[in-house]
């Protein structure tokens, strides 16, 4: 008899315990999610406002305003950097920071954020045509801050965006201006008319062919 009290208190022991698994596991499991999901949220929301920052620099840029254009290239790259503090591994992040910098006219800066959202594993975060972007603004920024001393790594970085963001004209017309700088003539002829081909009225891979004398 004692026994049998000792086995069924034991099987009701059980069934509550899988009673309490199924109904409050779910429940932490959620709350942990919605925890983990909460500065990804937050994260995104810092990018949109810096990308809007950018894009409002850009414009001001374009207008001969650089003082505006440097004040909102700043905000942008401060909510960069708010970004990058939730998730330190997120490209798009380095990337904004990169181009907000480059506007602030702090090239060094900028050029090594991309090289940290063109590095393992971070990169494995961009599509195919985001780091084909990433390589061409990497090989300009390159080029404007020492031409001949960083040209080949220019190259090898235009060589690799042009794979990867075929439609990319202005990667093309930067090759062929590295290559002229090489000296070689053929392959700057090349990446102009491939330029040409993508975008017909890109003025500088045009000029670029006159003076190559085609």
């Amino acid at each position: 008899m004692g026994t049998d009290v000792v086995l069924q208190l034991g099987v009701l022991v059980f069934t509550l315990g899988i009673f309490y698994v199924l109904h409050h596991l779910p429940k932490q499991a959620l709350a942990k999610h919605r925890l983990e999901a909460r500065p990804n949220v937050q994260a995104h929301r810092h990018f949109i406002l810096g990308a809007q920052f950018l894009a409002r620099a850009r414009s001001v840029q374009n207008k001969n305003n650089k003082t505006t254009a440097f004040n909102l290239a700043k905000s942008a790259a401060t909510e960069a950097d708010k970004a990058l503090a939730l998730q330190p591994k997120d490209p798009a992040g380095h990337i904004l920071k990169a181009m907000a910098l480059d506007i602030m006219g702090h090239k060094g800066p900028a050029l090594k954020s991309l090289d940290v959202a063109l590095s393992p594993p971070i990169v494995k975060g961009l599509s195919e045509k985001d780091r084909g972007d990433a390589l061409f603004k990497r090989a300009e920024l390159q080029i404007a801050m020492n031409r001949r001393r960083r040209v080949d790594s220019a190259v090898s970085d235009l060589l690799e965006a042009v794979k990867l963001s075929c439609d990319n004209a202005n990667a093309y017309c930067l090759l062929g201006q590295c290559y002229a700088m090489k000296g070689l003539r053929e392959e700057a002829r090349n990446a102009f008319v491939e330029a040409l081909k993508i975008e017909p009225g890109l003025t500088e891979a045009r000029q670029a062919l006159g003076q190559l004398g085609v």
